[in-house]
């Protein structure tokens, strides 16, 4: 029975991913900074851990606790939404911290391990927002395509040792909390020169047809980590797959 860590199961895409990795027998390590044991069923292949993927000592803690893996999801992230001119450099930092270093602080911890053995692979998850431009994210994205261009690299060095890596670029998840965990983040990251432009991306969001739920996601980080070709990167969701297919 194999194991795998996933960061960030809370909420959204992370919890989904976890549910599913469970319900096909896999053992899950589900980590999330406050943890609450509640959103997932009990199960005897379940273990729910506290991690803060930019705590070098969480992340050592819980990877004691955890015990040996055979697949890191990292899935943990934080969203960003308003106006680059508005948004100030410590918010931007604060997402580069979860989103990019949270990313390589897990990499580096891990990696030692799957080396000795290996194998192991390695899931990052992005979004589809490094696919093609999106209005009023720049700060995001920018977080995003780091881990991209990382990632990349670093499949390149690893493979020799026997240690897969994989993207997953997610596409836009209304029933995710991505707008309601970044609320005091974003408030004030409108200014009102922008006001009509950001009301028109919004409402155009609103109108989309195609876009991307939380179990088109866990479907394709199930099989990115069962993936045993050379293809690094995984579109998740109708949005993301079309506009994967057009870049």
């Amino acid at each position: 029975m194999k194991t795998v860590l996933i960061t960030g199961c809370s909420s959204g895409y992370g919890l989904e991913t976890a549910r599913y990795f469970l319900a096909r027998g896999w053992n899950v390590i589900a980590t999330m900074r406050n943890p609450a044991i509640n959103v997932l069923p009990q199960s005897a292949n379940l273990k729910v851990l506290a991690l803060d993927v930019t705590q070098p000592d969480s992340i050592a803690q819980a990877l004691s606790d955890s015990g040996p893996i055979d697949a890191l999801v990292n899935n943990a992230g934080i969203g960003l939404f308003g106006a680059f001119e508005a948004t100030p450099m410590s918010t931007v930092r604060e997402v580069f911290e979860t989103n990019t270093f949270g990313v390589m602080n897990m990499c580096q911890a891990v990696i030692p391990q799957f080396r000795s053995k290996g194998a192991g692979t390695i899931v990052n998850v992005t979004s589809s927002t490094t696919l093609a431009p999106f209005p009023l994210v720049a700060g995001y994205t920018a977080s995003k395509t780091a881990v991209e261009g990382f990632t990349e690299s670093l499949e390149h060095e690893l493979k020799f040792l026997g240690i897969r890596v994989k993207l997953v670029e997610p596409g836009y998840g209304p029933s995710t909390s991505f707008t309601a965990n970044g609320q005091e983040r974003m408030q004030g990251l409108i200014p009102e020169a922008y006001e009509p432009f950001a009301q028109a991306v919004f409402s155009g969001m609103s109108t989309l047809s195609a876009v991307t739920q939380a179990t088109d996601v866990a479907d394709v980080v199930w099989r990115a980590a069962n993936d045993e070709s050379g293809q690094l990167h995984f579109p998740a969701g109708a949005d993301a797959v079309a506009l994967a297919d057009k870049k």
